[in-house]
């Protein structure tokens, strides 16, 4: 309880400090503003506003991109919330050791890029809040989502862009979805539904989502993904085994029930789905940190990067693969194949020079651009690419991530933070005034 009202505390205190910051010279930005626009989803917090980012002396609807804002001003990205290293027994000396501070400086670019990427999530999310309600189609949605995350992030081919497709999974269906072209799902007042997108700057990914609803019944689902995600974050850092994780965000999670129409259901940990460590253009970098307990014993290490995420569900807690399949990335470790389809040369030409090993959805093979404007102008646009998909799936040079669904009728959520375990603290970059 103390903890919580501590953190209340910093939040408040990190909020007047942006205010200050904005409202001082503000630059190349306009004059810097006052927010006032509350976002339409629930149980985000008390300090969520959609128009944060005023402060900062960003145009409402933003506009200009994220690091013409801050150097105009001569400002630095903006960290994100500092929390110590657990086991205190081994770890407290790192706060204070010149060691440790001097291989932090060492790493300051990386940092840099992680915080400059994290800005940008946070104004594009914010900006989304504002437009997501019910009757949105889920489409547009992510369009006009991915239109600005492209506009504040200064796309760059693989230099700077999105870090992977937007997922906007509703209720049952837990990640992985997004919508293809022809799919007119509209969001209803009743749906749950998970929004999960990523930006990256010179391959330095930031994996950031929470839930959104609006029937107020499901706030004890949402509270429950939202306070696990924060048991586990504060129970990851340096040489802690990834199982102890899982432990922490399991107890938290099934702490909690839900009531809907009249049948009380226990939240529980869909165990199948993990947090993980981000490597450079390698959103999946090899070690998962599980969401129940029992697992890997494997130790978190100095310098890693990690996806912290939890997904809580009314159902069995168990998901599968099911549904036309929208996301594809190319193997990190993609061996050489020869291939004998030109077409299938083609998409992969494409595909390498576009996206690299990051991933992509099919709405954006499909666009004029097909899917960067700076790589390929007005003439990405991929034909007839579908046979020449599968083929490369068929031989393991691209990998297809199918939407993972629990069973039909139940709801899911998620909340994910980006995590960096710095030599001398923990930094959770991703973190804003919203969740």
């Amino acid at each position: 309880e103390e903890g919580s009202k501590k953190k209340k505390k910093k939040k408040k205190k990190k909020k007047k400090k942006k205010k200050k910051a904005g409202s001082a010279d503000s630059g190349g930005g306009g004059e810097a503003g006052k927010p006032s626009k509350k976002p339409h989803s629930r149980l985000l917090k008390e300090t969520a506003f959609t128009d944060y980012y005023v402060a900062l002396g960003q145009t409402d609807p933003p506009t200009i991109p994220v690091a013409e804002l801050f150097s105009s001003q001569n400002k630095e990205y903006p960290a994100g919330e500092i929390q110590h290293h657990p086991l205190p027994e081994i770890n407290s000396y790192r706060i204070n050791s010149d060691e440790k501070r001097a291989i932090e400086r060492m790493h300051a670019d990386v940092y840099s890029k992680l915080r400059h990427a994290s800005e940008v999530h946070r104004q594009v999310r914010s900006y989304a809040q504002s437009f997501i309600k019910p009757g949105i189609k889920l489409a547009d949605m992510c369009e006009k989502l991915e239109n600005k995350n492209r506009e504040l992030v200064g796309e760059d081919g693989l230099n700077r862009g999105i870090g992977f497709p937007t997922g906007c999974s509703l209720n049952h269906v837990a990640a992985h979805y997004t919508p293809n072209s022809g799919d007119d799902t509209v969001l209803q007042y009743d749906d749950v539904m998970k929004v999960d997108f990523g930006t990256q700057i010179d391959g330095r990914i930031i994996d950031s989502a929470w839930t959104v609803s609006f029937n107020p019944r499901y706030d004890p689902l949402l509270e429950a993904v939202k306070e696990a995600t924060n048991a586990g974050i504060r129970a990851a850092g340096i040489d802690v085994r990834l199982c102890d994780v899982g432990e922490a965000v399991q107890e938290v999670m099934e702490s909690y029930e839900v009531e809907l129409d009249g049948k009380t259901y226990p939240v529980q940990c869909i165990r199948n789905l993990n947090g993980h460590s981000i490597g450079p253009y390698q959103i999946h970098a090899g070690k998962s940190v599980p969401i129940v307990k029992g697992g890997d014993t494997t130790k978190m290490e100095e310098d890693e990067i990690y996806a912290i995420e939890t997904f809580g569900t009314t159902g069995r807690g168990y998901v599968v693969e099911d549904l036309e399949c929208s996301h594809y990335m190319k193997n990190f470790h993609a061996p050489h194949v020869p291939l004998r389809l030109p077409r299938s040369k083609k998409v992969l030409s494409h595909i390498n020079k576009t996206f690299g090993t990051l991933a992509f959805c099919r709405r954006w093979l499909e666009r004029e651009d097909g899917g960067s404007s700076k790589v390929n102008g007005k003439h990405g646009k991929q034909e007839k690419y579908m046979g020449a998909l599968k083929n490369l799936c068929d031989v393991g040079i691209v990998q297809a991530y199918p939407p993972l669904c629990d069973i039909k009728g139940c709801y899911t959520a998620q909340y994910e933070h980006t995590i960096a375990l710095r030599p001398t603290c923990k930094e959770v970059v991703s973190r804003g005034d919203d969740y």
